[in-house]
C-alpha cells in the first residue's frame, strides 16, 4: 500500500483554479514527499539528484521546485522507468503508428490521481452531466483489444462525463492499421444533427478541420448541432503542419458549420509523460490547475525565464508514484503569462504554446494520426 498523505490531499483538491483553497505549503509538502518516494524505491533516482548538486536530504524544505532536476520528455522514448509500483501497472504509449513512442506506467492511484483532475476540472466547466446523454464523434483511434495508446485511453475515459447513447470513430480499423474515415464522419454528424441529443467531439483537430473543408468544398449544407454539444480538441497537427489554421479559425468554423458556440470549443494539452490536464478557459488560455506547477526554461542554458519570455515547457506535480515523471521538461516551446492577463476570473497561470522546439524527427500521437490524411 502507497502512503502519500500529501500527494493524495492536494490532487483531491475540487477547486482546480482556487489557488486560496490550497492550504498552505501542502503544494510543497507533495512534491517533497513524492521525491523522497522516488529516492527510496526508483533506481537511480537519488543518483539523478545527486548528479545535479541537490541532496535528498533537502527535499522536506525545497520551496523553489525549479530546482528539482527535471527528466527530458524524450527521455521516455528510449528508456522505461519506472517505480516498484509501476510493476504490472497499465502502460501507455505515446506514438499511433510507427517511430519512437514513450512508454509510461500507471499504477491506480497515479491514474485515480490523474483521472480525478480530469473530473474536477469537467465539473468545474459544467461538462459532468451524467443525467443527459451524447452522441460522440470520437477523432482519434477505434480501439482494438485492450487500450494502450495514451490518446485513445483518454478519449475512452473522456465519454465517461455524460451517458453515451451512441459513437462514431474517425480513425477505423482496417484490419491493416487504422484509415482517417472522411465520408464517415461527415455522415455521423449529419445524422448527429437529425437525432437531436447533445454532440460531443473528441480528438485530433486536423480531422475535424479536414472534414469541415471538405464539406464546404462540395457544398454540404451547415449543421445546428443541439444546444449543449462541446467540442475538446487535443493533440497538434504535426506532419500536417502545412494545413494547420489557427485555433480561433477552426473554431469559427465550428460555429459556423456546425452551429456550436465558441465557448464550447477547448483544447487540451496534455502528454502520456505527463497526465495532469491543462484545458482552455473561455478566453482559449491553458491555465495551470493548482495541482501542477510550470515554468519556461531558457533552451541555451536551462534558466528559468520570467512571465512573457518563451522557452522550453515544464511541467511539475507530485501526481505519480509509478514513474519518476513528476518533473518533465516537455519538447514544446511555450510563454507563461500571469493569469490576471487572461480576463477569464480564472487566478492561476496560462500559457501560450509557440510548437515543437527544435527540427528532429520526433513523433506523437498526432503526428503519426495526422499521416492517415495523405490519402484522404
Amino acid at each position: 500500500m502507497i502512503y502519500l498523505p500529501y500527494t493524495d490531499a492536494l490532487c483531491a483538491l475540487t477547486q482546480p483554479y482556487c489557488p486560496d483553497s490550497v492550504p498552505e505549503g501542502l503544494f510543497d509538502r507533495a512534491m517533497g514527499e513524492i521525491s523522497l518516494f522516488h529516492c527510496h524505491h526508483t533506481p537511480g533516482y537519488e543518483r539523478w539528484l545527486n548528479a545535479n548538486d541537490l541532496d535528498a536530504n533537502a527535499l522536506e524544505t525545497l520551496d523553489d521546485w525549479s530546482r528539482l532536476p527535471p527528466i527530458f520528455a524524450n527521455y521516455f522514448k528510449r528508456h522505461l522507468v519506472f517505480s516498484p509500483t509501476g510493476e504490472g501497472a497499465l502502460e501507455l504509449t505515446s506514438s499511433g503508428t510507427s517511430g519512437q513512442k514513450s512508454r509510461m506506467r500507471y499504477d491506480q492511484r497515479s491514474m485515480a490521481a490523474a483521472q480525478g483532475m480530469v473530473s474536477h476540472i469537467f465539473r468545474h466547466y459544467g461538462w459532468d452531466t451524467p443525467h443527459s446523454p451524447c452522441n460522440y464523434l470520437l477523432l482519434s483511434y477505434e480501439p482494438e483489444a485492450a487500450i494502450s495508446l495514451g490518446t485513445a485511453y483518454t478519449d475512452q475515459f473522456l465519454c465517461s462525463y455524460a451517458p453515451v447513447n451512441r459513437v462514431a470513430y474517425g480513425l477505423r480499423l482496417t484490419g491493416k492499421g487504422h484509415e482517417f474515415d472522411l465520408f464517415g464522419v461527415i455522415r455521423a454528424l449529419q445524422e448527429f444533427a437529425e437525432e437531436g441529443l447533445p454532440v460531443r467531439i473528441l480528438g485530433f483537430p486536423a480531422f475535424l478541420s479536414h472534414a469541415l473543408q471538405h464539406m464546404e468544398d462540395t457544398c454540404v449544407a451547415d449543421l445546428q448541432l443541439p444546444a449543449q454539444s462541446l467540442v475538446f480538441l487535443g493533440g497538434g497537427w504535426k506532419t500536417k503542419a502545412a494545413q494547420e489554421i489557427p485555433l480561433h479559425q477552426l473554431y469559427a468554423r465550428i460555429n459556423r458549420q456546425l452551429g456550436i458556440d465558441l465557448s464550447r470549443c477547448r483544447d487540451g494539452y496534455g502528454a502520456v509523460e505527463h497526465a495532469v490536464p491543462y484545458i482552455q478557459c473561455a478566453h482559449h488560455h491553458f491555465h495551470a490547475p493548482v495541482y501542477s506547477k510550470v515554468f519556461v526554461r531558457n533552451p541555451s542554458d536551462f534558466t528559468v525565464q520570467p512571465y512573457g519570455q518563451r522557452g522550453l515547457l515544464e511541467f511539475v506535480s507530485p501526481y505519480i508514484s509509478s514513474s519518476p515523471a513528476h518533473a518533465v521538461v516537455m519538447g514544446d516551446m511555450a510563454t507563461l503569462h500571469p493569469g490576471v492577463s487572461c480576463g477569464c476570473g480564472l487566478a492561476t497561470d496560462w500559457f501560450e504554446l509557440h510548437g515543437r522546439a527544435g527540427t528532429s524527427a520526433s513523433r506523437s500521437c498526432a503526428m503519426a494520426a495526422s499521416e492517415l490524411l495523405r490519402g484522404a
